[in-house]
């Protein structure tokens, strides 16, 4: 299943991306969620299949993720000192 997908880069927060269906476009996205995410802004358009190899995130989740709810959010790292533990 290949399904086309725009990713917006939040205005407000560093490394927030939201992944929408490129005919839906942020029609499904809470309006509380676009509040808090600020100014979308177009960062790429892509067809996305389940083997595609994306960065932080499996495209298979991505996908999931825009078929139940209608947008998938990739929230920023945690910072290395953070994940770190005694």
């Amino acid at each position: 299943m290949t399904r086309a997908v725009v990713v917006f880069r939040s205005s407000r927060v560093d490394d927030m991306y939201l992944y929408v269906d490129a005919a839906e476009r942020l029609s499904r996205v809470p309006s509380a969620l676009l509040e808090r995410f600020g100014s979308p802004v177009e960062a790429l358009n892509l067809d996305l299949d389940p083997e595609r190899r994306l960065a932080r995130v499996r495209a298979v989740d991505v996908l999931d993720a825009i078929a139940q709810q209608g947008f998938y959010l990739q929230m920023p790292p945690v910072p290395e000192q953070w994940q770190r533990r005694g």
